[in-house]
């Protein structure tokens, strides 16, 4: 097992410092499970000459050869149709980020040559984490609010046992770190969203205590988009959203003693995952936009 900081660069870790010790512990504990070496090929946005590869790698510096087998090396070359010499990046969801190319390709795989030494690329500032009780969600909802919270820029993603939602199984928890992965190749991501263990209300209570903000969305409580406007240019905290039948009296009554604001999200009745995705995607507008109106 690795410590989850060990994934994450010290830019990083200072964005937990509004919410730590508590958080930050929460964080620390062993869950996600070591990675035997794979990549995922995708076009880079940065570079129209090139690919971006996503591959679990320590240490990598300039002049280093890399072999590139299996699964990956039958999409780089079957779908991307990469060939000797084409260039590539390759970054490994830790910020960590390599240009180099393909010296050979045989029939068994790809051999790729560092350019480069790594070069550490600091994350965002930007930081939410989202606290969502999807763990009774079917037909792969919860896959689906994952990968959305990958693919929207949350810091971390942590499955919330509640009274209506007290338990997920340990083969989904499995499966949705896969699904991180996948997402994160996908939208290209250079640092992995965080997938935690399951944690029960009792558990949050100190965090939202310790976070400058936490939003827990509400029915009919304030639009999120009012309650953002009175708390200032904070661009980290909690995102909380209920299960399928809401949180209970109790638990809404208990997060809002320990400090969690209540927010709204418009008349309609929301799924887990439409809730999560709206409350994230405005927090993330948001924050984009007091970050450019500052700079």
């Amino acid at each position: 097992m690795q410590s989850v900081f060990q994934w994450m660069s010290p830019l990083q870790m200072q964005t937990l410092a509004p919410i730590r010790p508590r958080l930050a512990e929460l964080l620390n504990r062993p869950f996600l499970r070591t990675l035997n070496l794979r990549a995922f090929s995708s076009s880079s946005s940065d570079y129209a000459d090139q690919s971006r590869v996503f591959l679990l790698f320590s240490i990598i510096m300039q002049g280093s050869i890399v072999r590139l087998q299996g699964d990956e090396f039958w999409h780089m070359t079957k779908v991307l149709r990469l060939s000797t010499n084409d260039r590539v990046e390759l970054f490994n969801g830790k910020g960590g980020l390599i240009q180099g190319c393909l010296q050979s390709v045989d029939r068994t795989g790809i051999d790729f040559v560092a350019l480069e030494d790594p070069k550490l690329v600091p994350p965002q500032t930007t930081c939410w984490h989202v606290f969502a009780a999807f763990g009774t969600l079917k037909g792969g909802r919860a896959d689906w609010l994952v990968e959305k919270c990958t693919e929207l820029g949350a810091c971390s993603v942590t499955p919330l046992l509640t009274e209506r939602s007290p338990s997920i199984s340990e083969n989904r928890r499995d499966r949705l770190q896969r699904v991180v992965l996948a997402a994160t190749k996908q939208c290209q991501r250079l640092h992995e969203m965080i997938l935690n263990p399951p944690m029960k209300i009792d558990g949050l209570l100190p965090c939202i205590a310790e976070s400058k903000v936490s939003f827990v969305a509400v029915a009919e409580a304030i639009p999120v988009v009012s309650a953002l406007t009175s708390s200032g240019n904070d661009s980290s905290g909690l995102i909380i959203v209920g299960p399928e039948g809401d949180f209970t009296e109790k638990e809404v009554n208990m997060m809002m003693e320990a400090g969690a604001r209540a927010v709204g999200l418009g008349p309609l009745r929301l799924r887990v995952e439409t809730a999560t995705m709206a409350l994230l995607s405005t927090l993330m507008l948001w924050s984009d936009s007091q970050q450019t109106s500052s700079s």
